[in-house]
């Protein structure tokens, strides 16, 4: 939709599928290829030229290595924005300018507004299916020449309007998931690269209450998936990570969704992006603290030893090490950070 809303606006357009990743499933079939074969078959019905780029071996270099460093470790890091940083807006966005384009335009649903002589990226219209939170890494210079055709749009919108000038790929599902894992069993995934260690479950005050398969496979927050028990939807009554020791071997779990264990008020972040010039601080503004998490408002108190220290104006539930903070002014991106405590 986004190709063709450019070309109606007058845009040469020329279609470009990456392939960053190669795996087959159990019946033989790669997604990749069958993503190729609606390429080609929306390219044909907009009358444009198509090409294929092949990225695996860099996406499983600068994403999936990193990634998987990460969770070795026990963090949870978030892929998705390690891909738009190191792929989409880097390898991909170089190599389109190498081949002569004027502007990469993607199907984000986030918005590019040109103010004042600056270069900002906004929050998409649909906010059930904003983007901004992935492409807080880009930066303004890029910004420049990067194009949002469906920003301004709902994806019911979308749909509608794919589906009225008969595009094949109008109804096709939404992708979810990591992005290299899709819609499978993350831990049935991640136990191909990293062997399981069972371990214990225990409380704060040390009690064993279950055994889990390793601290990688599970994140602060998580209630699901622990198998030890607590009433499937009782928030008073479920277990919940609140912390992970990868020298103990040991998951923390706490029960109830309003334990103190889960909640912070302040935290640590480091390797700040700022899509425009780095802020004056102390700064106050909104930030998620991940992607379907709510704009909470707080202040950056000081920036030192490339730290960002942030406090927010209320506790936040569930802060997990190498997520990423995004910060934002009203419907503006501002950039954002690791966190690390």
């Amino acid at each position: 939709m986004a190709a063709l809303l450019l070309k109606e606006q007058g845009y040469e357009v020329i279609g470009v599928f990456m392939k960053n990743w190669e795996e087959v499933d159990e019946e033989g079939v790669c997604s990749a290829d069958l993503d190729y074969r609606d390429v080609i078959s929306v390219a044909h019905a907009l009358d444009i030229p198509y090409y294929q780029l092949n990225f695996s071996k860099k996406y499983w270099d600068t994403v999936f290595a990193k990634c998987l460093e990460d969770f070795k470790a026990g963090f949870t890091p978030n892929p998705d924005i390690l891909c738009n940083k190191e792929i989409k807006f880097k390898v991909f966005f170089e190599k389109a300018l190498e081949l002569g384009a004027d502007y990469v335009a993607t199907g984000h649903y986030c918005q590019h507004m040109h103010l004042e002589n600056k270069h900002y990226l906004a929050r998409g219209r649909d906010l059930e299916k904003d983007q901004s939170y992935f492409l807080y890494t880009m930066r303004e210079k890029v910004l420049e020449k990067v194009l949002f055709p469906i920003g301004h749009l709902t994806k019911g919108e979308v749909r509608a309007l794919a589906e009225g000038r008969g595009l094949v790929t109008a109804q096709k599902k939404d992708s979810t998931g990591i992005c290299f894992i899709g819609k499978r069993d993350f831990r049935e995934f991640l136990s191909r690269y990293i062997s399981k260690k069972p371990g214990n479950f225990e409380t704060l005050s040390g009690e064993i209450v279950g055994q889990h398969e390793g601290v990688f496979f599970y994140t602060i927050g998580q209630r699901r998936g622990l198998g030890i028990g607590g009433k499937k939807d009782a928030q008073e009554d479920a277990w919940f990570v609140t912390g992970k020791s990868l020298e103990k071997n040991v998951v923390y779990v706490a029960q109830g969704g309003s334990h103190p264990a889960l909640y912070a008020e302040t935290l640590i972040a480091t390797e700040e992006s700022w899509v425009g010039a780095q802020p004056i601080f102390p700064l106050h503004c909104t930030a998620k603290i991940r992607y379907r998490a709510p704009d909470v408002a707080c202040t950056i108190l000081e920036h030192r030893d490339g730290r960002l220290h942030i406090l927010f104006d209320e506790p936040q539930k569930a802060i997990t090490a190498r997520q990423s903070i995004v910060f934002y002014r009203g419907d503006i991106c501002l950039g954002g950070a690791i966190i690390v405590d």
